[in-house]
């Protein structure tokens, strides 16, 4: 499966988001009340879901079952100008009747309709293995990805491995000082 830049950008940032509410400063596995909170915070949320939507998207955690993978799968492949509408796309998935009430209340502010297809696709690209995803379709086409998978024995053709690499241990050390800042501010540690 191919992912567009925006896609591939906010997977990152939608898994975190849900990763800081999984547990709190002793450890407790608090994700389902924080979801609770967040559901019931979602027109306060309105405002940012244009510029940060998964400040707002992580509320419909477990909330969408999806029936056509193929329709998601094309829907992760494209950038916000080439999104389905809301009312396309929905046939492709089916909202419990809590995220259902959600989606109405969402559906109401002027970016709700974007907001919910993207949505849609990080919670259905949270549902998937990262195994199944590149980094991204940057400028490869569907015949190009496709090749680069069969000639690496079925691995991810990834132009940024050699600037990612953490040969002396830099990224983990300043993981560390941020999570040290983070607590000196009154921030719950998460490791």
């Amino acid at each position: 499966m191919r992912l567009s830049s925006f896609f591939h950008d906010l997977k990152s940032a939608y898994d975190s988001e849900l990763d800081d509410m999984s547990s709190d400063s002793a450890g407790n596995d608090v994700l389902e009340s924080r979801l609770e909170a967040k559901r019931a915070q979602i027109d306060s949320l309105m405002p940012m879901i244009k510029n940060y939507p998964e400040m707002g998207a992580v509320a419909f955690h477990n909330g969408i079952h999806f029936i056509s993978g193929k329709a998601m799968d094309e829907l992760v492949k494209q950038e916000p100008d080439d999104f389905p509408l809301w009312s396309a796309l929905l046939p492709s998935l089916e909202l419990t009747a809590w995220a259902s009430k959600l989606a109405k209340t969402v559906l109401a502010h002027p970016d709700g309709e974007q907001f919910l297809v993207v949505t849609a696709g990080l919670e259905y690209l949270h549902g998937k293995s990262d195994m199944d995803i590149p980094n991204h379709a940057g400028s490869h086409g569907a015949n190009d990805s496709d090749e680069a998978d069969s000639n690496n024995g079925g691995a991810f053709d990834n132009d940024y491995d050699d600037e990612n690499d953490d040969v002396d241990g830099t990224d983990s050390d300043l993981a560390e000082a941020g999570s040290d800042w983070l607590t000196e501010q009154g921030f719950d540690r998460n490791n």
